[in-house]
């Protein structure tokens, strides 16, 4: 069955390359992303964005397939931390994050065309920021690895500050492999 990844995400195709996955890119229209103005928690959150990514690419793919449709966010103490807007928000989220634990949730959604209903999963990653020196914020944020990055860091950069506690470290780049195999075997089944 052909496999319509429903996101603009590179370290996302990257992952299901890697996998051995074939799939084409469908980019969902852009969505408010706002956790605290509907009282959402995080894994609510990430999970109605996927949805909302699935059900806008369905509209645009002819025949059948199977959507993947994922969004991801850092949340330290409930606080939500999406991409920072520009130098500054990042550095508030690194200060925010520096010496503490926090949790990388991404919601996976998949969608089988024509006319199924949507899976809807939500993956659960616990990470570790060490202490960081001024030293290092000012030279991360020089850097620019965290633009276009949730929670203002890449996991995949390899940063020895950063340590995974529980959870898998694809779901913090961006797409939990073990929950979407799991997915798609179960729709086989």
């Amino acid at each position: 069955m052909r496999i319509v990844l429903a996101s603009q995400s590179p370290r996302r195709r990257e992952l299901l390359t890697a996998a051995g996955y074939e799939f084409d890119v469908v980019v969902p229209s852009d969505g408010a992303e706002c956790g605290i103005c509907s009282r959402e928690s995080t894994p609510e959150l990430v999970a109605r964005m996927a949805l909302q990514k699935a059900q806008d690419v369905r509209s645009r793919i002819e025949g059948s397939a199977i959507v993947v449709a994922c969004d991801t966010l850092a949340d330290i103490m409930g606080r939500v931390l999406g991409k920072p807007e520009n130098r500054q928000h990042a550095e508030e989220m690194l200060r925010l994050l520096s010496g503490r634990q926090h949790s990388v949730y991404s919601g996976l959604c998949i969608l089988q065309l024509p006319g199924g209903r949507p899976m809807l999963e939500v993956a659960k990653s616990v990470l570790v920021m060490e202490n960081l020196t001024e030293e290092q914020i000012e030279s991360y944020l020089d850097s620019e690895q965290w633009v276009g990055k949730s929670g203002a860091f890449g996991y995949q950069d390899g940063h020895p500050w950063l340590r995974l506690i529980s959870g898998t470290s694809e779901n913090v780049v961006g797409l939990p492999m073990d929950l979407l195999q799991r997915m798609l075997k179960s729709l086989k089944n």
